[in-house]
């Protein structure tokens, strides 16, 4: 890809196992949990076809991925397409609302920082600093070019921790120039590094990992957990 002198220069990034955590209750098997027999599991699933963005991308009606962009036929397909198809409704860092990305990090514990604090922004918003939610880790490889933003003072606008504004719209200028999208340092852990991937084919061999459990208990920073034992407080 020829990237203009005013984006971000391309550098080759190769990483096995990045990490995604992503809400247990988005789980493939959550309308499982919630029929009685197998004719209303059919009834719901008709349903959620019918009203799904996902499943109207994937059957070819449009929105802001093209059904020939996503995935078919591999493991945790519904998985990686949902992160496109299910985009925040203000957008996140690199990605408006009408279009997402597979977000991970390099290392969990990256993961966990960039959950841990969007989570708890969304406590405070409601005045309740409680809540006990999992997220599973779905880890990814990854074998492409992408805008780098790791060097260099002149991406700080696109990494600042309180405004996406400058970064989504570097974002929109990427995806028009072809981009497969961007490696960037974590802005909520300090040496963590993080990839927005603009493509769901580039997300190679997701499986899935350890599920964490994030528990906030009246202050900012929840105790997160794996397993049985405490990950950190």
């Amino acid at each position: 890809m020829a990237v203009s002198k005013s984006l971000p220069p391309v550098s080759l990034v190769r990483r096995n196992e990045t990490h995604r955590l992503i809400a247990s209750k988005h789980g493939q098997s959550v309308l499982n949990r919630i029929a009685d027999s197998s004719r209303h599991l059919n009834d719901i699933f008709k349903l959620d076809i019918a009203t799904n963005e996902r499943t109207l991308v994937e059957g070819g009606i449009p929105g802001g991925i093209d059904v020939h962009e996503l995935v078919f036929g591999l493991p945790y397909a519904q998985m990686v397409n949902a992160s496109f198809t299910h985009p925040h409704p203000l957008g996140s860092r690199f990605n408006g609302p009408d279009r997402g990305a597979w977000y991970c990090g390099f290392e969990i514990e990256t993961s966990i920082a960039e959950i841990a604090f969007h989570k708890t922004l969304d406590l405070l918003e409601i005045g309740v600093l409680h809540d006990d939610v999992t997220f599973d880790d779905f880890t990814a490889d990854f074998s492409a070019e992408f805008a780098d933003l790791r060097e260099g003072k002149r991406f700080a606008a696109y990494l600042d921790p309180k405004s996406y504004v400058a970064s989504q719209q570097l974002a929109e200028k990427l995806l028009q120039a072809g981009s497969l999208g961007i490696v960037y340092p974590s802005v909520r852990h300090a040496g963590g590094t993080c990839i927005a991937c603009f493509r769901p084919a580039l997300v190679m061999n997701v499986a899935k990992g350890a599920t964490y459990r994030f528990r906030w208990d009246g202050e900012a920073a929840p105790s997160v957990s794996v397993a049985n034992g405490t990950r950190r407080g």
